[in-house]
């Protein structure tokens, strides 16, 4: 895990990255401004358990491409779930809590996963675990009004406006922050890869 100090506040943002593209860029960017970060943890995972690793690219070039990304010296791109031996997130944050000690984490998600974030093992663990913070994508700004973890979670939605305060707040906290959006996504680009390697082949 990266070097923190106590006090510090630090956002965890996970994903396979399979690519990593300039929409992730943009996430990181709006969480270190919008939220006040000292750092943001970009961090690569072995693989989504709900996702086929049919199409996984290799954890080393799934780190290189994302230090490519990386928007500034706060982010810290790592891949410590591999050394974990796990790719649960509720079992990261737990481990993760255990280390850091007076950091505060926030973790950071976009809003296209908040429809399927009630799928995730121990969902309502991890609401409970740190603060969220959903950043907007594009086709998912509505996403916080119809998500079963918005609805559950309601009571404790931190209004936008307040979203510099979020680290500092026990969970369960969430707010979800609008902002500029990049229409890329992994899927296609991995669909577009699929499609250009098939035309040259022929």
């Amino acid at each position: 895990m990266p070097h923190v100090e106590k006090g510090m506040a630090v956002g965890l943002f996970g994903g396979s990255f399979n690519p990593p593209h300039q929409g992730h860029a943009l996430v990181a960017e709006i969480a270190l401004r919008r939220l006040g970060l000292d750092q943001l943890w970009w961090m690569v995972t072995p693989g989504n358990p709900l996702k086929s690793h049919r199409e996984l690219a290799p954890l080393a070039d799934r780190i290189r491409l994302s230090e490519t990304l990386a928007p500034g010296p706060r982010v810290k791109v790592t891949a410590f779930e591999k050394r974990l031996g796990q790719s649960y997130t509720a079992k990261t944050l737990e481990r993760v809590q255990a280390l850091n000690r007076g950091v505060h984490f926030v973790w950071i998600m976009g809003a296209d996963n908040l429809g399927s974030f009630h799928k995730w093992q121990n969902w309502q663990k991890i609401t409970c675990t740190f603060p969220i913070a959903v950043i907007d994508r594009p086709g998912s700004t509505l996403s916080y009004l119809s998500s079963r973890m918005a609805k559950t979670f309601d009571y404790a939605r931190v209004d936008e406006e307040h979203a510099m305060s979020l680290p500092g707040r026990p969970a369960p906290a969430w707010t979800f922050i609008h902002g500029p959006r990049s229409p890329l996504s992994s899927t296609a680009l991995r669909t577009g890869a699929a499609l250009e390697k098939t035309i040259l082949e022929k």
